[in-house]
């Protein structure tokens, strides 16, 4: 299954496009203005709330430890579009400035903890409800890859863009996660594959994948250059996607179309079909060892033994197989997957039973729904009164809990039910929510340690904030190559960046432009920017002239070449950040 996934990986569709704006356009609302009090500026003078405007939020490190706090709870630059968490109020309220070290370290381990929670809710809950719905509609595997199961994959870097994007004081966070995410995949991630397993590329999707992927680059850099993104250009993003998933169905079509003539003629494939051929033989050396642990004799179990089973997240057989490092992380994600469980239904279409577990998924009846209102615009939906009356949530948990005891009485243990399929959208749904709170408090983390050290959303985005989402993604696509399969890594390193730079840039300026009716004006961070795209650019044509000179063969030469320049790059990007590198005026 994992291999399967893998292999299908590319972009996202359009329908997944459609399916989720009003999701993530809910989740990201505007906020209720609150009353601003008096100012403080740098010097401690107040101000009134029209020169507050101008006032930015970086400026608290140099005032006075007694006015931090002040300033930070009554600037509006301070204030987070969104999220649970108040993390400058935290740090400058909340902790005493000797201990500002400790605040520090702990906002860093929360910071780790929700990057796990983007990757797990992303593995085992939003991929696999995709899986389902691409089964429920009948999906072709090849339209299934490029659009739901890679929009699983690449979903935490969709989410932390589109929630970037919401707010133009973080845009530099989603350009840096964006184009830091493109130039750490395309060499330390594709370099690392080379150097564990050389192997010849398939050449026409690799130059179909990286030749759309420089388009997407250079539209990306032409809208910094022009300092907005219009309504047209933020579609020109999505209308590039698809046709970017038209043209890999249709090289796919051919290709089978070219390998059933030449088996009908007996003909033997020849080196360059061989070559460019996506798809690998996956070893079916497997056993199902369930069997030996199913007991002699046959009991029903009861519904409570069911629900219990269905909410532990452990498997004790693979606890004691395991080495100490995976025990440990497995630890740290326990809380996280109970409380997804408990939250997300799963469908899966692989199992007999498609997954269904009654007493579990009647309870996700009730409380998928809550989380749902509890999770847009970071709860404002869920607590508003109808009528001055009655909260939102309370009607939500009544009305799921009156179809939760309809569905428990008429359906058993046993068998699934017919409308079984649409436990998958709402755990698309519920999931989808899940990490976009999650990506929420992660920019407005990001933000804030920026605040606090004085660094550009730009090389946050490029290094923390792209290192977070694409260590799950390096870390697959290495144990793929270890495995034997370093084609099929090799091509999800492109196939993933394209989707999440065409749809992140594109479905989040096109949410930015329906709510604001304005365009999305883009201010980058000085001269890292530039930097870091034409990194990207220098990067791609690199591998775009390298690649064919070595006849498609990757060595571990070409790897080690790619790891060097992922380091020059980074050096040359700390450099320009702290100003040791910087245009001179004129």
């Amino acid at each position: 299954m994992a291999s399967r996934q893998l292999n299908l990986q590319r972009v996202l569709s359009l329908f997944c496009v459609l399916l989720m704006v009003e999701t993530v356009s809910g989740a990201r609302g505007s906020l209720t203005e609150a009353h601003i009090g008096p100012q403080f500026s740098a010097s401690g003078v107040n101000q009134t709330p029209m020169d507050d405007v101008s006032i930015q939020c970086r400026e608290v490190c140099s005032l006075n430890v007694s006015d931090r706090c002040d300033f930070v709870r009554t600037t509006p630059d301070c204030r987070s579009q969104g999220g649970y968490l108040n993390y400058l109020e935290g740090i400058f309220c909340s902790f005493p400035p000797h201990l500002l070290p400790l605040a520090i370290t702990l906002y860093a381990f929360w910071l780790f903890y929700l990057f796990l929670i983007l990757g797990v809710t992303a593995a085992k809950f939003f991929c696999p409800n995709l899986s389902a719905i691409s089964t429920t509609l009948r999906l072709s595997h090849n339209v299934a890859g490029v659009t739901f199961l890679a929009f699983g994959n690449g979903a935490p870097d969709i989410f932390s863009a589109l929630v970037a994007f919401s707010d133009p004081r973080t845009a530099g966070l989603a350009f840096g996660a964006l184009f830091g995410a493109g130039v750490l995949v395309t060499t330390v991630v594709a370099g690392g594959i080379a150097i564990l397993r050389p192997f010849t590329a398939a050449s026409r999707p690799f130059l179909r994948d990286i030749i759309f992927y420089m388009v997407a680059v250079l539209l990306t850099f032409t809208a910094l250059y022009l300092g907005r993104v219009t309504l047209a250009w933020a579609l020109g993003y999505l209308g590039l996607y698809v046709f970017y998933v038209l043209t890999v169905v249709l090289c796919t079509w051919i290709y089978r179309w070219q390998r059933r003539r030449s088996l009908v003629y007996s003909m033997p494939g020849t080196p360059e079909m061989l070559s460019d051929s996506e798809e690998e033989p996956v070893s079916s050396n497997s056993y199902d060892y369930s069997e030996e642990y199913r007991p002699l004799l046959f009991y029903q179990e009861t519904t409570a033994q069911l629900l219990a089973q269905a909410l532990n997240p452990l498997d004790y057989r693979k606890w004691r197989n395991k080495p100490v490092s995976w025990r440990v992380l497995k630890v740290f994600k326990l809380p996280v997957e109970f409380l997804l469980l408990l939250t997300v239904p799963v469908v899966d279409p692989d199992k007999e039973d498609g997954n269904w577990k009654r007493p579990l998924n009647c309870l996700h009846l009730v409380i998928s729904p809550l989380v749902l209102a509890l999770t847009l615009q970071s709860g404002a939906y869920g607590v508003y009164e109808i009528g001055g009356l009655v909260p939102v949530w309370a009607v939500v948990v009544i009305a799921g809990t009156v179809v939760a005891a309809v569905t428990f009485f008429a359906t058993s243990n046993s068998e699934p039910p017919r409308f079984h399929w649409l436990f998958a959208f709402l755990g698309f749904l519920t999931s989808a929510l899940w990490i976009n709170a999650a990506a929420t408090e992660v920019v407005n983390i990001l933000r804030s340690l920026g605040v606090v050290f004085r660094l550009s959303n730009t090389v946050l985005g490029l290094t923390l904030l792209a290192w977070g989402n694409s260590i799950g993604d390096a870390f697959s696509d290495f144990t793929l190559a270890r495995q034997g399969y370093p084609r099929m890594a090799f091509s999800a390193c492109f196939g993933g960046i394209i989707l999440n730079i065409l749809v992140g840039v594109g479905l989040g300026c096109l949410l930015q432009i329906s709510r604001s009716h304005t365009d999305v004006k883009l201010e980058p961070d000085g001269l890292l920017v530039w930097v870091l795209a034409g990194a990207l650019g220098l990067s791609l044509v690199c591998s775009l002239v390298s690649v064919p000179l070595q006849c498609f063969q990757l060595n571990k030469v070409y790897g080690f070449f790619l790891l060097l320049f992922y380091s020059s790059f980074l050096v040359v990007a700390l450099l320009t950040e702290f100003g040791v590198i910087h245009l001179k005026s004129v």
